[in-house]
């Protein structure tokens, strides 16, 4: 699964430029037997066996210890699961971006399977080595499909050197951590071993610090969140769509599966730091969404404050809001996925992504409308809709530990339902913009290709509304694990009153 999507990118990019659609036939095909591998990979997986699964383990560097070590535990099966899900349907997304910036169309999509392998690889590395190979490998393809194919050749080019300088910096930091903790930790990279093993108090919390920076700054988390709205307002929409819906969920997942695991006191010694950034983020981030005209950062601004969810979730360190944190994880990427793609399409038909230049859209597109509108929805997690699920279980679990955080965060979700109504308001209702009229393509509905890309989405979305268990059943045993054998953290009881016992 790690291999195959940079062997698919080799293939495209060795198509002739003047055989575009030879090309995206080849990525689609590609990602589709991806994402058919990932179904067996998870018909395989066993929620009930051992913590780590599927593992393969072949010599790499024997002076340093460093092997090509992989295997999944039930946090990076639904990352993976995730990855799987959106490549193809960003694939058919883009069918006709590259072409717009007349641009080669094989080294889009070859670039969009690269990053592809590079999530899958960060997800399944068992080795820390391995792991920051992906993690520094992702900047590539990312950086060009930023920098060649995004809107506007100044905003794009500034964005693509802001993600990669923000990115790098937070790379170096990982390398010197890295590099202490093989020092530290007897000269050896794997992760299970490296579970074990102890540290002093100041070499734990430094060796973390330099972990969660890099993670922090990855996600992010605020105050390392400015290079995210430039990314996803530059990118193309489906770049943007797996940059925020997956690619930064490596930020998230680096902290469940490094930080938490190899530093356990160091995790605890500096969580209510993280919750307070966390909590900051939430408000922050969902007040300046407010006030923004352009519709990719807007969504942006909405991943930050939903990042921050993610956050508490993590360093509540209970179950339900770890669960809570996976899951959000998940159902983000499927939402936030949905409505950049959505974005993207409605984009497409105006040429432009400005709030102001839309206005009663709905009249002339009102499937697409109707899409971008449940779309906004399940961003601001309404119940019956998948992000409800995730984001009551991390209220739930952060409340039972720290009310006063779980009434802050559930005051972000106001928030989020002034933001998204207001976009969906001032873009699909009211007066027509008589300017929409001159614009032919705005008179295009829901195609086909296009009703392909947002249904597998919405399903989901509604599946995992009503019926989540068959991704929690994965999730628990390693939230469990991490929390019990890991943290050593039990989830408190439950209080019941004198006269509720005496009943």
């Amino acid at each position: 699964m790690t291999i195959a999507p940079f062997v698919g990118a080799l293939i495209v990019a060795m198509v002739p430029r003047s055989k575009g659609s030879l090309a995206k036939l080849i990525a689609l095909i590609w990602s589709l037997a991806i994402l058919a591998w990932t179904v067996a990979a998870w018909v395989a997986y066993k929620p009930s066996g051992a913590r780590l699964q599927l593992v393969e383990s072949y010599p790499w560097i024997a002076e340093w210890g460093v092997r090509f070590t992989f295997g999944v535990d039930g946090i990076a099966l639904v990352m993976l699961a995730l990855t799987a899900v959106l490549t193809p349907l960003v694939v058919l997304a883009s069918w006709d971006d590259a072409k717009r910036t007349n641009r080669s169309e094989p080294a889009y999509f070859a670039l969009i399977l690269a990053l592809q392998g590079s999530m899958i690889g960060t997800f399944t590395a068992a080795d820390v080595f391995l792991f920051y190979v992906f993690f520094e490998l992702m900047l590539v393809p990312m950086y060009f499909l930023i920098g060649s194919y995004g809107d506007g050749q100044k905003q794009r080019q500034y964005a693509a050197v802001k993600f990669f300088l923000y990115s790098l910096v937070g790379g170096l930091l990982m390398l010197a951590a890295v590099i202490g903790l093989w020092v530290a930790g007897g000269h050896n990279f794997d992760w299970q071993t490296l579970t074990s093993a102890e540290f002093s108090q100041s070499t734990e919390r430094w060796l973390f610090l330099g972990f969660f920076m890099a993670f922090a700054i990855k996600a992010p988390f605020f105050p390392f969140h400015t290079w995210l709205p430039d990314a996803g307002g530059a990118a193309p929409a489906g770049a943007a769509a797996l940059l925020v819906g997956v690619m930064d969920k490596v930020g998230t997942f680096g902290i469940l599966r490094y930080c938490l695991p190899l530093f356990p006191n160091a995790s605890k010694y500096f969580a209510p730091l993280a919750i307070t950034l966390a909590l900051v983020g939430i408000v922050y981030a969902a007040l300046l969404a407010v006030g923004q005209n352009d519709l990719k950062r807007l969504v942006s601004y909405t991943s930050i404050a939903h990042f921050g969810f993610i956050g508490i979730g993590i360093f509540a360190f209970t179950t339900p809001a770890g669960s809570g944190a996976v899951l959000y994880m998940v159902n983000h990427g499927l939402a936030t996925g949905l409505l950049f793609l959505v974005v993207g399409m409605l984009v497409t038909r105006r040429g432009s992504a400005l709030v102001s230049d839309f206005g009663g859209a709905g009249k002339l597109v009102p499937v697409l409308a109707g899409v971008f509108f449940i779309a906004g929805l399940a961003s601001l997690a309404l119940p019956g809709l998948a992000p409800f699920v995730s984001e009551f279980l991390v209220l739930v679990g952060v409340f039972s530990v720290n009310k006063v955080v779980a009434v802050i965060a559930t005051a972000g979700i106001v928030l989020a339902a002034a933001y998204v109504l207001w976009m969906i308001q001032r873009t699909t209702q009211g007066t027509t913009n008589p300017a929409l009229a001159e614009i032919g393509a705005m008179r295009k509905d829901l195609t086909l290709r296009e009703a392909a890309v947002v249904t597998p989405l919405i399903v989901l979305l509604l599946v995992l509304g009503f019926y989540p268990k068959p991704v929690l059943d994965v999730i628990n045993p390693a939230v469990q694990a991490t929390l019990t054998q890991d943290l050593g953290t039990t989830d408190p009881a439950p209080k019941v009153s004198t006269v509720e016992a005496n009943k």
